[in-house]
């Protein structure tokens, strides 16, 4: 079962391919770039290609658009390789903004608002992009960005909550970077790593309308107790909004989702089909903390082996989405890592399933692993190992048990993001 479950991570992977997915957005023709079925002829085009899948989709951009593209900038995160292009290539922290953040925001501030009338603005959004541009508004400070977004990142806050107080923090985030590009007409490619393909999460919506306020900015903090720094405080307290849905500044503005979670989730499924299990695509768009999740994925595999119901074995459970984990204690870890623990203990034991959970970048959490991948042998292997799996699941060690079982699933970059995925084969 593992070996089938590696094939179907492999086409799930291969799906949200960044290239491929510019490459049948976008099309050079004649004198005219189309995308979308919408014509964008520009006297000059510029590139900006950000997050963590902004190396492959501005490479092919350049090989698309050839000497149409007359300058721009990729940012992505550290460690994260670039291919040779003519753009200049920064990189920057993930998922904690640092100095290179800044310089990042500072540069892309700096491009926009050098184009004018005439111009192609075409920018190129992947996961990553709100941390990676740190564009803190006045009298905001990295340090008090950082302290808010670790906060953010630790409540199991989910990711349209977190998006909402970054956008009314910031300068380029919620629209802010069209403000300050215009008046060149902007097309945006988002490569998807939000539930629902909403252009105005993907990047905190750095080109996307906000339909999100400063009030409900402040009520996400409000609700999971987090106290922001005072310049923090101070701002959203008296922060201007962010244009909105109908603002005239949105009608030179195109939003096309090349890519995402529903199509690697599609693709994996198929995949399992093709090796002989009967596909059940759950759901792409399953959101909660990890461990209720994994409540679930266990109660159906336990169905599954019982009664035949929902579908009968061999069968692959199949979800995509995004998983939040609400922090407990100080160990190390992931959601994708903390279903695969918590499915592992629900399930000791139990024989004839295996499943894998995996963050599609690579780095589920601020860690080297992509997620895990267990069965029925996995909490007794974490015993054997020297870890008790349930006292540390309860601290949020999850990356430790699995390391200990030897049950990590390490993938390094993939050069793409779009959700979490999760597998279960029963049979």
């Amino acid at each position: 079962m593992q070996k089938d479950l590696n094939e179907i991570l492999r086409a799930g992977l291969e799906a949200a391919d960044p290239e491929a997915a510019v490459r049948r957005s976008l099309e050079l023709d004649g004198d005219s770039i189309t995308s979308g079925g919408e014509s964008f002829p520009a006297r000059r085009v510029f590139v900006l290609s950000v997050g963590k899948a902004a190396g492959p989709m501005a490479k092919a951009a350049e090989e698309l658009l050839g000497g149409r593209v007359a300058g721009g900038l990729v940012v992505t995160k550290e460690g994260y390789e670039v291919p040779p292009l003519r753009l200049d290539a920064l990189s920057a922290a993930h998922p904690e903004p640092d100095e290179g953040s800044v310089a990042a925001a500072r540069r892309v501030t700096e491009l926009v608002g050098s184009l004018g009338e005439g111009d192609l603005l075409l920018a190129l959004v992947s996961g990553g992009a709100s941390s990676l541009l740190a564009d803190p508004a006045p009298p905001v400070e990295l340090a008090e960005i950082k302290e808010l977004t670790g906060a953010l990142l630790r409540s199991g806050a989910d990711i349209g909550e977190i998006n909402t107080v970054r956008k009314h923090v910031s300068v380029l985030k919620g629209g802010g970077l069209v403000r300050q590009a215009a008046p060149a007409r902007t097309l945006a490619l988002l490569l998807s790593d939000v539930v629902g393909d909403e252009p105005s999460s993907i990047g905190s919506g750095l080109t996307a309308p906000d339909p999100t306020t400063v009030e409900e900015a402040r009520e996400v903090l409000e609700r999971y107790g987090i106290e922001p720094p005072q310049s923090i405080g101070e701002h959203l307290a008296a922060a201007e909004e962010t244009p909105k849905p109908g603002d005239a500044l949105f009608e030179r503005v195109t939003n096309l989702v090349c890519g995402g979670g529903r199509q690697s989730a599609e693709r994996a499924a198929e995949r399992a089909g093709e090796l002989g299990y009967r596909p059940l695509l759950i759901s792409t768009s399953v959101t909660g903390e990890a461990r209720g999740i994994a409540s679930v994925y266990a109660a159906m595999v336990r169905e599954v082996l019982e009664t035949g119901n929902p579908v009968p074995s061999p069968c692959a459970l199949v979800s995509g989405g995004e998983a939040t984990v609400l922090v407990r204690g100080d160990g190390q870890g992931g959601p994708n890592q903390e279903f695969a623990l918590a499915l592992a203990l629900e399930l000791e034991g139990v024989e004839g399933w295996s499943a894998f959970a995996a963050d599609t970048d690579g780095n589920d959490g601020p860690t080297d692993a992509a997620g895990g991948v267990v069965d029925g042998t996995t909490a007794g292997a974490a015993r054997e190992g020297g870890v008790d799996p349930r006292a540390a699941l309860a601290g949020n060690e999850s990356y430790r048990a699995l390391r200990a079982a030897g049950a990590l699933l390490v993938t390094g970059p993939t050069g793409t993001n779009v959700n979490d995925l999760r597998v279960a084969l029963v049979g």
